[in-house]
């Protein structure tokens, strides 16, 4: 960005309408550096756009139309999984964003009286500060492969998400970071071991770096989520689960990984009725 918004939301806003995807991932770097150093200092308020910006590429396509990524020795899977994993993390920003310039105002499923407090915008400007590094690590050794964000085609799925849970905050904390997040610790491990065999050594710190945050990420979610059914009146567990079984479109399925997920404050107890296969 040339100019430092004067708001928050408004800087969000920012990002969401960027379409360049290196672009989109330097904007967002930009505000949340200048939410940290107190040159964007109000929230502010914001209506952030249906469907972010894109660039032309990749091709997005039907999720089951998309080939199946197998990591071995040769290149071709490891930049298959590396530019999946950059979409994933693209789309991430934009998540993270849209939750910031959404839920500026009051939310009237809460309490349409009280904006949520300032720790909220800082958690997820940090979250967001943490896709848009991800993504360009990811970008950074797709290029040392010989590859680039874009070369493959790619699936819209994350963004139905956001769409479907847009006018309820607990609803888009139940499912983004608490399932779509969440699953990423389930399967980071077993990537990383792959890379490691296929001597891929550089790729697997790098997956190594982003699922140590992510727990954090979901952590965040767990936070803010029993927060905002405290302040509801509502039941953490029980709601979690009506809106999942309401808002998310797949299923839980195992296996867990169960470490991971208590590092973040979900217990088996919670995901495990859910849970499918």
């Amino acid at each position: 960005m040339s100019q430092t918004p004067q708001d928050l939301a408004g800087a969000a806003v920012g990002v969401l309408t960027t379409a360049d995807a290196a672009a989109k991932a330097a904007a967002g770097r930009a505000a949340a550096k200048a939410w940290r150093d107190g040159r964007i200092a109000e929230v502010g308020r914001a209506n952030p756009p249906e469907r972010p910006a894109r660039p032309p590429r990749p091709e997005l396509k039907p999720p089951r139309e998309v080939p199946r990524r197998s990591i071995g020795a040769a290149p071709k899977g490891r930049i298959a999984l590396l530019h999946a994993l950059a979409h994933i993390e693209l789309n991430a920003v934009d998540l993270a964003w849209d939750l910031i310039a959404r839920f500026s105002g009051p939310d009237s499923k809460l309490d349409s009286k009280r904006d949520l407090p300032r720790a909220f915008f800082d958690d997820w400007v940090a979250v967001a500060d943490d896709e848009a590094r991800h993504f360009t690590l990811l970008t950074e050794r797709l290029a040392a492969l010989g590859a680039a964000y874009g070369d493959l085609p790619a699936h819209d799925g994350l963004w139905q998400a956001a769409s479907d849970t847009r006018h309820d905050l607990l609803a888009r904390l139940a499912v983004v970071p608490l399932v779509l997040e969440a699953r990423g610790l389930d399967v980071s491990p077993a990537m990383i071991a792959k890379l490691e065999a296929s001597g891929d050594h550089e790729s697997a710190g790098l997956l190594q770096v982003i699922y140590r945050d992510e727990i954090g990420h979901v952590a965040a979610g767990k936070r803010w989520f029993d927060w905002a059914c405290a302040r509801a009146g509502r039941e953490p567990v029980a709601t979690w689960r009506a809106l999942v079984a309401r808002h998310f479109k797949g299923t839980l399925k195992p296996p867990f990984n169960e470490a991971a997920r208590r590092a973040a404050g979900l217990t088996p107890e919670t995901y495990g009725p859910l849970a499918t296969g």
